[in-house]
């Protein structure tokens, strides 16, 4: 599995501004899956070198929030879904972004790309409207006039 690959796909679905068709939502759907138990798998793969790690305690904890959401059965209609498998893209991320941590990756924030030795990246800070904390990373020097997507 390419964790960038997935984690495009999930950031893509949830930046659509249109409710997709229903074969899209199944396709993204088992997509995500397959994609939340190949990380939820390298997660508990490292856990098991690493137990007592805080780091690896909290990426146990989003583990069990993903096994949360792949436990939801379909929803009825069109958009309730939607609105599941937007969950389930959100359990994706919150994966990725712990394997990355774990793994030592870095990925720019603006196209969520990982971010190469021989790339070149800028400190990138993002103040969190929700919290007021800032989220530090690096972002691409060509990705700069970007910013980050809006999730």
């Amino acid at each position: 599995m390419d964790a960038a690959a997935i984690r495009a796909a999930a950031a893509g679905y949830l930046n659509g501004d249109v409710l997709p068709r229903h074969e899209i939502i199944k396709c993204r759907s088992a997509e995500f899956r397959r994609g939340a138990w190949t990380l939820i798998r390298e997660i508990e793969g490292i856990a098991s070198v690493r137990p007592d790690e805080m780091v690896v305690k909290v990426a146990l904890a989003a583990v069990e929030g993903a096994q949360g959401r792949l436990s939801e059965i379909e929803r009825a209609g069109l958009l309730g879904e939607h609105e599941r498998v937007q969950r389930l893209a959100r359990s994706v991320l919150a994966l990725c972004d712990h394997v990355e941590t774990l793994t030592g990756t870095v990925m720019c924030l603006a196209c969520d790309q990982k971010i190469e030795d021989t790339d070149e990246s800028v400190p990138y800070a993002h103040v969190s409207s929700s919290a007021g904390a800032i989220n530090p990373g690096r972002i691409h020097a060509r990705c700069a006039s970007r910013g980050r997507p809006r999730r």
